[in-house]
């Protein structure tokens, strides 16, 4: 599963999708300064946050794949990877 976690394919999608900062990151509950932050490199995007980005902004297929993964049962003390 492709998912954007790198910056420069973050930054295109928002780009590709003309919002702004603000209105990119507001939807995955992240201030303009904290998305900016992440897309600079300043700041690590915590695997939540890559999650939600995978889920809101990615290919359809793969906000599908990353839910089904989400909702599939994990055995106990079997960490689920992000994508």
């Amino acid at each position: 599963m492709s998912t954007l976690k790198a910056r420069p394919d973050i930054r295109n999608r928002r780009m590709e999708l003309f919002l702004n900062q603000s209105d990119f990151w507001k939807r995955l509950g992240v201030t303009q300064s904290g998305g900016s932050r992440y897309e600079s490199g300043l700041r690590p995007i915590p695997k939540p946050i890559q999650m939600l980005i995978t889920i809101a902004y990615g290919s359809e297929k793969d906000s599908k794949a990353l839910i089904e993964l989400l909702r599939a049962p994990s055995p106990i003390g079997k960490e689920i990877k992000a994508a």
